[in-house]
């Protein structure tokens, strides 16, 4: 899949001739191709795009990339000077960049060499990633199926002495295993008092019974990430912590039903947020409700008490409050929707009730 043709639509509208893309992210966006970090650089005009890379990945490009113009780097003609080639072609003046990722070397060399004047554009690339088309929502959704098929399994493996390390090293397995390209981000596997570290790092700690243990992971499927978090709990919970779980699953689901086309982020995370206050664990949800997921497993729009703007239909956020008692528990429980003029729709399948894994 590619989104020259969406992208283009879209230059008049900002007042742009043409835009350059730099980051990776953007360049996979456009062209359907992923090459690392500064490896290539795509350009798209009003009526043509081009897509520029050097020896290694030429072959690999022509292979995937459509409706866009190929050019090689290479025997005296560096990106700049292909660059600068094609502008002059289309007489393009207004060229937008990625201001969210350009290093301030590279725009003062593009501004020296390219004749048109630099504009950023970060934010209007943001605006059209955030709104996926059935085929971008058809990838995560087969990302979705993995990362659910890699819990089934693991739910086998978690038992007392197993340490946060495994469980997160067999996850990543897993993910590959069943079709994976890649991880999202490295799983997050905590357990017992390490559950209170939301974006804790496993360690070699073994796990013990009576404990919550979290997992946040996710994986790429034709280049989209898919993403949630599960607390189980060995085998057997106190009066407190199936408390903090039910608060938790209370406020995911009030999210949930808040989320639509048209409501602020604000709101969506307030409606949550109102549920975890109510129960006096307000001091205890200090992240957002959640954030965009597409192409990177963080991007617009969010779901946060600073996010004022009306959330748009097509896209796709997470759902994850939680509650994170220092040094002794924490609860999170994530999916993933889809945003419609009429609601949303769950992308995530995996059960959420409380589940006790006895007799391990």
């Amino acid at each position: 899949m590619n989104h020259f043709a969406k992208i283009a639509d879209a230059l008049a509208g900002a007042g742009l001739d043409a835009v350059l893309l730099t980051g990776e992210a953007n360049r996979f966006y456009a062209s359907g191709f992923r090459t690392p970090g500064g490896d290539g650089m795509a350009l798209v005009t009003r009526d043509r795009a081009y897509y520029f890379t050097d020896s290694r990945y030429t072959e690999a490009a022509e292979r995937v990339v459509r409706d866009a113009e190929i050019r090689e780097v290479g025997r005296g003609k560096g990106y700049a000077a292909l660059l600068r080639d094609a502008l002059t072609r289309h007489g393009a003046e207004r060229v937008g960049f990625e201001d969210g990722c350009m290093t301030v070397r590279e725009h003062g060399r593009f501004r020296e060499v390219l004749p048109c004047r630099l504009e950023p554009a970060s934010d209007l690339l943001a605006s059209l990633r955030a709104v996926k088309d059935p085929e971008e929502l058809a990838a995560m959704e087969s990302a979705q199926r993995i990362a659910e098929r890699a819990l089934e399994e693991i739910l086998n493996e978690l038992r007392p002495g197993v340490t946060e390390k495994e469980i997160a090293a067999r996850l990543q397995y897993l993910m590959l295993h069943f079709g994976a390209q890649d991880m999202s981000f490295d799983p997050i596997v905590v357990a017992g008092p390490n559950g209170s570290l939301p974006h804790g790092v496993p360690s070699e700690r073994p796990m013990e019974a009576g404990e919550f243990v979290t997992m946040d992971f996710g994986c790429i499927c034709q280049g989209y990430c898919s993403d949630m978090t599960r607390t189980v709990a060995l085998d057997h919970v106190t009066e407190e912590m199936r408390r903090v779980y039910d608060t938790v699953l209370a406020a995911q689901a009030a999210g949930i039903a808040a989320a639509r086309a048209g409501v602020t982020g604000k709101a969506v995370d307030g409606a949550a947020r109102d549920i975890i206050e109510a129960a006096g664990y307000g001091a205890y949800f200090g992240h957002s409700f959640g954030h965009g997921v597409g192409v990177e497993i963080h991007e617009a729009p969010n779901a946060a008490p600073s996010a004022d703007a009306p959330l748009p239909a097509g896209a796709v956020i997470s759902a994850e409050p939680g509650i994170y008692l220092p040094g002794r528990l924490g609860v999170r429980i994530e999916d993933v929707v889809v945003l419609t003029e009429e609601g949303c729709r769950d992308l995530t399948n995996a059960s959420k009730e409380l589940l006790i894994l006895r007799g391990a």
